[in-house]
């Protein structure tokens, strides 16, 4: 494999990257001249990766911020824009809160590290490099050992659509019940995920926890995860209350996840996370 470039010591987005004006949303703003943030394209393989490595440090800072850590558990990957059978993720055993640019690692799907001085979390390998490789399309992936989806998760059911939050994931996660429990340590584990997962971008792993994954971006795979961590928070709270509540209409549920829960929505959602963490975490692009 080609040796990657080192990394520039620069702590914003590439200045030469230029936006994209097309609507993709009825969110973005018809009148002209407003701020609004702006899908980034860029020039080269060298100003994407860079990119996307600030947004999967960002993405780590986020889930620290939001009380996502249990421990090493919990794992984030994009996929390299050049090299699209190697993905960089999060270091083992380096809490969400310390991961930054010059911790990174680089794997492959068999589970070497390519570029980077710390291990590859096993389970993260196991599961991450089984659905990264078994669905091309996929960018990015997010999983944590979270309070709500955990206790969600030792009920092997899928999220009603009780909220317009919740609609968002509607008929687009899927419980998983393969190796439901079980340690992910052995390939064969994960590609039993991996094919369970399908093209929804969230997962329910049967007393294990939440997964979310994005064709978009790694800002686009944790909101969703957060937000996925929240609804189960909700219906745990609804369902406590013993009264049955009223589900949002499949019509309505499906209307408010085509406009409030696709891709694009989801990296929207991380850009004032972002601007957040670039004022309160300025140590992220060491």
């Amino acid at each position: 494999m080609p040796e990657i470039a080192e990394r520039p010591h620069a702590t914003a987005a590439p200045s030469s990257a230029v936006t994209t004006p097309a609507r993709v949303s009825v969110y973005q703003p018809e009148q002209q001249g407003l701020i609004f943030p702006q899908v980034p394209v860029f020039a080269t393989h060298v100003e994407e990766r860079r990119h996307r490595q600030e947004r999967l440090v960002a993405a780590c800072r986020a889930f620290a911020l939001h009380g996502l850590d249990y421990g090493f558990a919990g794992h984030l990957t994009v996929r390299d824009p050049e090299f699209p059978d190697l993905y960089w993720t999060n270091p083992m055993a380096v809490h969400f809160s310390q991961v930054k640019l010059s911790n990174l690692i680089l794997a492959n799907h068999h589970g070497e590290v390519v570029q980077g001085k710390y291990a590859l979390n096993r389970a993260g390998f196991v599961l991450h490099a089984a659905v990264h490789e078994m669905h091309p399309d996929i960018v990015a992936m997010c999983h944590a050992h979270t309070v709500y989806g955990t206790a969600w998760a030792a009920l092997g059911r899928p999220l009603d659509p009780i909220t317009q939050d919740a609609a968002v994931f509607f008929e687009d996660h899927v419980v998983i019940t393969a190796e439901a429990g079980a340690v992910a340590v052995k390939t064969e584990a994960g590609k039993s995920v991996a094919a369970a997962f399908g093209k929804n971008k969230a997962a329910i792993h049967q007393n294990h926890g939440l997964f979310t994954a994005s064709r978009h971006s790694i800002e686009s795979a944790a909101f969703w995860f957060i937000g996925l961590e929240r609804c189960c928070q909700v219906q745990l709270l609804v369902e406590a209350t013993g009264i049955k509540p009223t589900m949002v209409s499949p019509e309505r549920a499906r209307y408010s996840r085509d406009n409030v829960g696709n891709e694009f929505i989801g990296w929207l959602h991380f850009q004032p996370i972002f601007a957040q963490l670039l004022q309160t975490s300025p140590d992220m692009f060491d």
